[in-house]
């Protein structure tokens, strides 16, 4: 299972962070701990509230350390900029993930080898962003249609939990098991215990943000739970 330690970027700053304020630095440390992988998201571009370009920039080009960049990415000029930043897997927002053309449009511009989709749920239910209205679409129906566009990485996320250290959608992602994608499990990880769970149900990947700056895991507690 892939660990990927989680950056949010907030007005330049590691957004809801009462620790580490310098997102490149934070960056380095985690990557001197052992981390193999970055999720990136920067959260003024994902709202329309600015962008902090420069710093992921600066990001994606830590050497040696790929990053999986997301935040909302809607259009195919999201996913360009993205790519143009540096990074090394972009994840695609799940507007863009139920809406066949532009999911289509994306495919045709990047290796679906190089791209994630983002599967945002509220109560088990796909959402585009946290107050929408929930899709028609459900969460397998929206794997299936990023597996049959070449896109075979997603990134289960659900948006209750996400940065609360309640715990993770467990089942919830484990059911989207054998649908042909890797699945990446976000929002809520908080322990070794529910990496372990993880890694169990038979998951790709888990996203660790809040929890590795409150200290209530570590990156190398976090890495020993995953292989």
């Amino acid at each position: 299972m892939q660990l990927y330690p989680a950056i949010d970027i907030q007005g330049g700053r590691v957004a809801r962070s009462t620790g580490p304020a310098d997102p490149l630095a934070w960056a380095g440390h985690l990557v001197a701990c052992g981390a193999t992988w970055l999720h990136v998201v920067d959260l003024d571009r994902a709202f329309g509230a600015g962008e902090n370009d420069a710093l992921v920039r600066d990001i994606t080009r830590l050497a040696g350390v790929p990053v999986q960049l997301g935040g909302l990415l809607a259009t195919p000029e999201d996913v360009d900029r993205a790519f143009a930043l540096g990074a090394t897997r972009v994840v695609v927002g799940t507007a863009a993930l139920a809406d066949p053309s532009i999911t289509e449009t994306i495919v045709s511009r990047h290796a679906g080898s190089r791209l994630a989709g983002s599967v945002d749920v509220r109560r088990g239910r796909a959402v585009r962003h946290g107050a929408s209205p929930p899709l028609s679409q459900s969460p397998a129906d929206l794997v299936t249609r990023a597996v049959a566009a070449g896109i075979t990485v997603v990134v289960y996320r659900d948006l209750e939990r996400d940065g609360t250290l309640a715990g993770p959608d467990l089942e919830g992602a484990a059911r989207l098991n054998g649908l042909g994608a890797e699945i990446i499990l976000a929002g809520g990880i908080a322990s070794q215990a529910h990496l372990l769970a993880a890694r169990d149900a038979g998951l790709a990947g888990a996203i660790l943000g809040r929890a590795l700056i409150e200290g209530t895991i570590t990156v190398e507690e976090a890495l020993a739970c995953s292989s």
